[in-house]
């Protein structure tokens, strides 16, 4: 390539396009590395680039498109494997369409919680896809999403004009605790999360539904909240196994909490799938590899994010559309850590 124009005259991001036998668009993908550009192209703008020595100004693009190309993840907790699968799904959907992920977390602080959304904000980011902290207030939410797009996760508010994708936690409950029933158990525990989540509210009535439609008692000391932890699994189950009339199963509010259940299962010489059934939500890679095997409601966190991350690339493109909410469907994984109770295996 040669160049022929004046000393003096600014190359642009127009000569460079011109160079390289490309529309000025596919320039300006092909600069940011845009995965819709094959390599041919990307190396053909690339060397018109070095030839004309254009500067490409990446701030500039930015002001003129008013966009930055970056999305911001809020969540409570990036150590539990559903985050890391939901945010691997996000990645990948935004990394095809050229933008890049600004993770963050809360701890399930509020105060956290806000700074981080300002901090986004500030950083100017395209949009922001939020798990909300336990607690937090609608005003808040409908203040956040007047300054940029938002998709809340898992969380949603009938009140609030905002896109989100959530689960089924209402059937996948009731296919979890059917299985048990049918299994034999009558005395089942709902184990983990707090109350004062959306989420675990709706599988709490959801798991009573079903209990007094079979005419079981909803005994209250079979509902034991805790943190969404290993240990929080861990320290219920041994709270569990104190009482004078044990349950023989447990419907957990998570996976990491089942995961945390077997384990003090196994220290109190019990074994899940053996003397006690367990099962789960979420359906973490992780749950085919523990030993039993965790049976559990799948709840497809990868494809969790990748939808949120579908929602927030409409709504940047059409921001006038009407309000999306995606319920993903459920379904129950039966795998090794439930078995009927001991009682009924004997007859």
């Amino acid at each position: 390539m040669t160049d022929r124009r004046p000393r003096n005259q600014k190359v642009t991001l127009q000569d460079v396009a011109d160079a390289a036998g490309v529309s000025k668009a596919t320039a300006s993908l092909a600069l940011r590395e845009n995965p819709r550009i094959s390599e041919p192209t990307r190396m053909r703008v690339l060397e018109a680039v070095e030839s004309l020595g254009y500067v490409y100004n990446q701030r500039a693009a930015s002001l003129r498109t008013r966009r930055s190309y970056t999305i911001g993840l809020i969540l409570k907790d990036v150590s539990n494997p559903f985050n890391a699968e939901l945010t691997s799904g996000a990645e990948s959907q935004l990394a095809g369409e050229g933008y890049s992920l600004l993770l963050g977390t809360t701890d399930d602080d509020m105060d956290k919680q806000a700074r981080m959304i300002k901090t986004m904000l500030e950083g100017d980011v395209d949009g922001v896809i939020l798990s909300t902290v336990t607690g937090t207030a609608l005003d808040a939410l409908r203040k956040w999403s007047q300054y940029c797009p938002m998709i809340l996760l898992t969380q949603y508010y009938s009140a609030l004009a905002v896109d989100c994708v959530g689960m089924d936690d209402v059937n996948g409950t009731e296919r979890a605790v059917e299985h048990l029933i049918q299994q034999g158990h009558r005395r089942i525990a709902f184990v983990g999360g707090y109350n004062s989540t959306l989420t675990r509210q709706r599988r709490l009535q959801s798991y009573r539904d079903i209990l007094r439609r079979h005419k079981f008692e909803c005994d209250p000391a079979l509902d034991i909240t805790s943190p969404v932890t290993r240990r929080g699994g861990y320290d219920a189950i041994h709270q569990l196994l104190s009482m004078t009339s044990p349950p023989s199963a447990a419907y957990c509010y998570s996976d990491v909490i089942a995961f945390g259940v077997m384990l003090g299962l196994r220290a109190a010489g019990r074994e899940a799938g053996q003397d006690f059934a367990v099962i789960g939500f979420d359906d973490v890679p992780e749950a085919t590899l523990w030993h039993p095997s965790l049976t559990t409601v799948s709840a497809d966190p990868r494809g969790l994010g990748e939808n949120a991350a579908q929602l927030m690339l409409r709504r940047i493109a059409e921001p006038d559309l009407p309000v999306k909410r995606i319920i993903m469907p459920s379904r129950l994984i039966v795998r090794d850590s439930t078995a009927a109770p001991v009682s009924e295996r004997l007859n």
